[in-house]
């Protein structure tokens, strides 16, 4: 028996929004795929060099009533970053909270447009603690 990872799959409720935050985090899309009969947009978006690590965004056309308000049950996605410190500003720079702070120089916890929790963890050893995160309060839940 033998098992290959493909994909995780997020419903989004506004596909421009949810593709612009998913770039803001570094992955890029390397697919799409329109069903005019289903009525429905599939967006595989993945980091540089890793097209075999996708996040599916999936747009209902028509609206997606169904799509829970807090996606909790999903649990998250994780991403290893090169400088938290970096990233996470990066995010906040460009209107993103970040839920959880990298006050150990190690994990964050942002979410997306839709609510889907993101982790953020630092490559290799933690980054020694540094302001402002180190003082940095939780905002939300994660």
């Amino acid at each position: 028996m033998s098992i290959k990872y493909l994909h995780t799959m997020v419903r989004v409720k506004d596909l421009e929004t949810s593709m612009a935050f998913y770039q803001l985090l570094g992955l890029h899309e390397t697919r799409r795929w329109e069903n005019e009969g289903g009525r429905f947009t599939l967006v595989f978006m993945a980091p540089p060099n890793q097209p075999e690590c996708p996040v599916e965004l999936t747009w209902n056309w028509d609206g997606d009533d169904g799509l829970p308000s807090d996606s909790r049950h999903f649990g998250h996605l994780a991403y290893e970053v090169d400088n938290i410190y970096e990233t996470c500003q990066h995010l906040m720079d460009n209107g993103v909270t970040i839920n959880r702070p990298p006050r150990d120089g190690r994990m964050a916890f942002v979410r997306s447009p839709d609510n889907i929790s993101i982790e953020l963890l630092q490559e290799g050893e933690a980054l020694p603690p540094a302001e402002p995160w180190e003082s940095m309060e939780n905002t939300g839940h994660w």
